[in-house]
């Protein structure tokens, strides 16, 4: 988790929650492999290795982007690449680590 998040006590748990109801874009910039062993429903994979490919999946760069990884690590720096590109409303949720919602599991 962001240490913002951390701070500010909204969890990664939250976040999804808040994704859902108001139609935010759930980012995973964890590996394709990783990605299909297990992600959070709903969620896209942008890698972070291929972060400079995201304006051919995410169009409008006003939408409101939650970006996680494996523990947070990845997603901050896919995060500072994202806001420099010009996206307007990203934030680093964390990690799936944490997240003690229902994943999507398995290779399909």
């Amino acid at each position: 988790m962001g240490l913002f998040s951390r701070l500010a006590g909204k969890s990664i748990d939250s976040y999804v929650t808040d994704a859902r109801a108001n139609g935010a874009t759930l980012v995973d910039v964890r590996q394709p492999s990783e990605f299909a062993d297990e992600h959070i429903e709903g969620a896209i994979n942008i890698p972070l290795s291929e972060i400079d490919r995201a304006p051919g999946k995410l169009k409008d760069k006003d939408a409101t982007l939650y970006v996680y990884c494996l523990s947070g690590g990845r997603s901050g720096r896919a995060c500072s690449q994202l806001k420099a590109m010009g996206y307007t409303d990203v934030t680093n949720i964390g990690g799936i680590g944490m997240f003690s919602g229902p994943v999507v599991s398995g290779r399909k």
